[in-house]
């Protein structure tokens, strides 16, 4: 491939990537909207985020692993092909129940995180790897912010319905360059998907996210709740004994076991509950009306603005630790953003009652969430096999989406445990759930400082990151472990 287009291939990388993740808060703020128009229950409106995060956590591993397999490229396509259509329908849905099921199908673009990761190590010299990684983990990151900061205009300006027409124009016009100018995989994992591995990696995944998801809902002592749990234990552990037994495992658990794997991904776990809980929560915070003792009775718009700084701040902190990690190493990156989202949590609750509070603790806690978001994916794609990267960047991301479950749910307890007669939360939920999402970053920053210091240096000058990263000290590992 010409090296002068490499440029034009991670713009449809980033494009991809971005749209995928504002679709993951972009329905978030206009989800009371959206269940007014479709005349639908509160408890069925919930399903548009709650089948979404089902789809993508299942996808993710599943599809990255087959890029790993079948060719990225030919992969990438096809989910970039899925998420348009699954945008055009929910633009069309006439009711509800349409609108979930294109959700689902949506959900599939989860899988475009460790794909584009794995082009960009198969398409670009070592010494780019890095620092492409981190501008491509920024752009996740604030496309998450974006989704937050546009609905409420898109809505006001338009129709919920432009929350996904946008995304199809945008995600058509991205596959027809992706088909044209991106490359297929130079390198592929030898073996064939094992598809009992995805059946029962699905089946605990959905068991153990759908009860946490609808635990409010359905009550934490609830025979739903509890026996769902009790099935992800087992449908854990036997996807556990499948994997171990299989030839071709569809997440090699030996890659899983390797240090700097297994300690990024408890960062990513604890790091993600704080993450998605501010982005669940903080929003509704601002949007108390002051009549409760706190709040600003702010807008859906003007709630987005107030998380603007938080967008600003990923994106130019994620471009940042592109720069900063050949220095400092992406250990020292990660502990120092989830220092920064403790700080900025800790800031929270003890201080919430200005606007420029809220806003300043939104850019403290962006900060963090791009040199963590970079810092974390270069750590997963610089430790394992070249032919493992989608597999393993997809295990992370699911990762990271459970622990953000867990935290959400954690402190959805905690702020709507006690509520005033009003129906709205006292102050003290708000203050309890902040503290605790603290709590959780600070333990992100320690399981990060367990992460250990890679000692090869990176080599640069190669003409592909897969011709240089072919024999890594991880994959030798690997295959020793199979030997």
């Amino acid at each position: 491939m010409p090296r002068k287009s490499t440029r034009l291939t991670f713009a449809v990388l980033a494009t991809g990537a971005g749209v995928f993740s504002m679709l993951q808060s972009l329905i978030a703020p206009a989800l009371p909207t959206v269940q007014h128009a479709l005349h639908a229950s509160q408890s069925t409106a919930t399903w548009v985020m709650t089948a979404y995060l089902l789809s993508a956590s299942v996808f993710t591993p599943i599809l990255g692993r087959i890029g790993d397999l079948v060719g990225r490229k030919r992969t990438l396509v096809a989910v970039l092909l899925t998420v348009l259509a699954g945008c055009l329908l929910a633009a069309l849905a006439p009711n509800i129940g349409v609108l979930i099921v294109a959700r689902v199908i949506q959900g599939a673009g989860g899988a475009l995180f460790p794909l584009s990761f794995g082009i960009i190590r198969d398409e670009f010299a070592p010494g780019e790897v890095s620092g492409r990684i981190s501008n491509l983990s920024a752009v996740i990151a604030a496309g998450g912010g974006v989704g937050i900061v546009a609905a409420g205009p898109i809505v006001s300006a338009l129709d919920y319905r432009w929350l996904f027409w946008i995304p199809v124009a945008v995600v058509a016009v991205t596959t027809l360059i992706a088909l044209r100018c991106v490359p297929e995989s130079p390198r592929r994992s030898q073996g064939r998907v094992n598809w009992s591995g995805a059946v029962l990696l699905s089946a605990w995944l959905v068991a153990l996210l759908l009860p946490i998801s609808q635990a409010g809902q359905w009550g934490w002592g609830s025979a739903r709740v509890i026996g769902l749990l009790l099935a992800a234990v087992v449908l854990f552990a036997l996807w556990l004994f499948s994997e171990a037994r299989s030839r071709s495992p569809l997440i090699d658990l030996r890659v899983m076991r390797l240090p700097a794997v297994w300690t990024t991904n408890a960062a990513a776990l604890l790091f993600g509950a704080g993450m998605y809980s501010i982005w669940s929560f903080l929003p509704g915070f601002v949007q108390t009306p002051s009549s409760a003792g706190y709040g600003f009775g702010a807008s859906v718009t003007a709630s987005g603005l107030l998380m603007l700084p938080m967008l600003v701040a990923m994106f130019l902190s994620g471009v940042l630790s592109g720069r900063l990690e050949p220095v400092l190493g992406a250990k020292t990156l990660l502990t120092a953003g989830a220092a920064l989202g403790a700080v900025a949590c800790g800031f929270l609750a003890l201080w919430h009652d200005r606007q420029w509070q809220v806003a300043f603790v939104a850019g403290v806690f962006g900060f963090g969430i791009g040199l963590a978001f970079a810092s974390m994916a270069n750590l997963i794609v610089g430790s394992v096999p070249v032919e493992q990267t989608g597999a393993a960047t997809g295990m992370n991301a699911n990762i990271r989406t459970i622990g953000g479950s867990l935290g959400a749910a954690v402190t959805s307890v905690l702020v709507t445990g006690r509520l005033q007669p009003s129906g709205l939360p006292y102050a003290s939920g708000y203050t309890h759930g902040f503290g605790l999402l603290a709590l959780l970053c600070l333990a992100a920053a320690l399981a990060a400082l367990l992460v250990p210091v890679r000692r090869a240096a990176r080599v640069t000058g190669a003409p592909r990151a897969s011709e240089q990263q072919a024999r890594t000290e991880p994959e030798a590992a690997a295959q020793g472990a199979r030997g």
